[in-house]
């Protein structure tokens, strides 16, 4: 037996078909994270780009995660959060901002501050799904 071997990528196998709601304005930072989901063998559901769209997905497809922005062209996401907690389904929230100030509601929530890696997105949805 050849203890040299690499050991294989769990990560990879824990996150592939998974599919994740993507809730992000900003045009390049959804596709970013989207290409990084399918990288990582997910299956990237949206980008919801507005409340309206994300308020319908987050409650409507089906769904293992969701990564929200807290802003949403000036809104809070907070609605969508409530829907996703009521339904069971975990989520990471992001934020290019400095200012995190939370309801108290969700101030334990995972976050990741942007720009985020393929490494800390992995890491993030895997300790979320664990």
């Amino acid at each position: 037996m050849d203890t040299k071997s690499p050991q294989p990528d769990l990560s990879a196998t824990d996150l592939h078909g998974r599919r994740i709601l993507v809730v992000e304005d900003s045009p390049v930072v959804a596709d970013a994270c989207g290409d990084m989901l399918r990288d990582m063998g997910c299956v990237a559901v949206g980008p919801a780009t507005n409340m309206a769209a994300a308020l319908q997905m987050s409650g409507e497809e089906e769904i293992d995660a969701a990564i929200v922005d807290i802003n949403i062209r000036g809104g809070k996401s907070f609605p969508v959060l409530k829907i996703l907690h009521d339904r069971g389904v975990p989520f990471l929230l992001t934020s290019g901002y400095a200012d995190w100030s939370m309801p108290e509601e969700w101030r334990e929530q995972p976050r990741l501050a942007k720009p985020y890696t393929p490494n800390q997105l992995r890491e993030g949805l895997l300790n979320l799904l664990a």
